[in-house]
């Protein structure tokens, strides 16, 4: 990284010129630290304050697709009756043109990747959600197939951790599920930790271990008093697996597309178009 490497450029100068001026050893290792911490945080704070550009374009970009999807959607509340498959695809073909442009203006922050240690992983990390919800499911295996200190995606938010989890299951690494869950599900306290919990639970029932999913639930009903946790339990303890479900956990579980959502019942209008009542 350059800001690394010239803040090391900057404290040699300094160690050399100290030296050569015979100062003592603790003043040089002071100066030759002063000199390689000042540097690296003043150009990470040149490098931030352009980086920051990049970031707001992205972040208006996201607001403005989540508004414009919004005001259909309230369009739509308030003129009930229309075709919902018509209208479902509509938000969808919506909502993949906004995360279109969200992942080519990551594009933006590609400069910075060389100046900044952690701008690799942050572009991962945001291109890995983006093509996740593009259900480009191949080039989030790639991502994840990249991981390294400097340029794999950061597992610091539960959605992120629940898709490298999701596919491990799906790529047939229940085992790397397993130990992905059991490293990062220390790190959300209460109901920060309620997707993994759903999700492992959900795993351990569909390779038949369910007493590893009712253990599982037991901790997370008391972890987050969740209450699809609760039903799921009993279902569990009652060998009534098929009723097991994580519906109650919405849109967070949909979203990694391990299971389709139930679909949407048309609503009809009673009565005749003129008159709702019939007269």
């Amino acid at each position: 990284m350059y800001s690394l490497l010239i803040s090391a450029l900057v404290a040699l100068a300094l160690a050399i010129v100290s030296i050569a001026s015979e100062f003592r050893t603790g003043t040089t290792v002071f100066f030759s630290l002063a000199g390689f911490t000042s540097t690296f945080f003043l150009i990470g704070y040149l490098v931030r304050k352009k980086m920051s550009v990049a970031q707001s374009a992205l972040q208006q970009s996201m607001e403005a697709g989540q508004r414009r999807i919004q005001r259909k959607v309230q369009q739509f509340q308030n003129k009930p009756g229309g075709n919902i498959k018509q209208i479902q695809r509509q938000l969808e073909m919506d909502q993949q043109t906004m995360l279109k442009q969200g992942l080519e203006l990551t594009k933006g922050l590609e400069p910075f990747r060389k100046w900044s240690v952690l701008t690799g992983r942050q572009m991962a990390t945001m291109r890995l959600q983006f093509h996740y919800q593009l259900k480009e499911l191949d080039k989030v295996d790639e991502i994840l197939a990249t991981c390294g200190f400097l340029s794999g995606p950061m597992m610091m938010e539960p959605m992120t951790v629940a898709m490298r989890m999701a596919r491990c299951y799906k790529n047939d690494d229940v085992e790397g599920a397993k130990k992905l869950f059991k490293r990062k599900i220390m790190w959300f306290r209460g109901n920060r930790g309620t997707l993994l919990y759903g999700l492992m639970s959900w795993i351990y029932v569909q390779v038949g271990e369910p007493d590893e999913a009712r253990s599982i639930l037991l901790k997370a009903k008391e972890a987050t008093g969740v209450d699809t946790f609760k039903k799921n339990w009993e279902h569990l303890s009652n060998d009534r697996e098929k009723s097991f479900s994580n519906a109650g956990l919405g849109d967070e579980w949909y979203s990694l597309y391990l299971e389709n959502p139930p679909p949407v019942k048309q609503q009809r209008m009673r009565g005749n178009g003129r008159h709702p009542r019939g007269f």
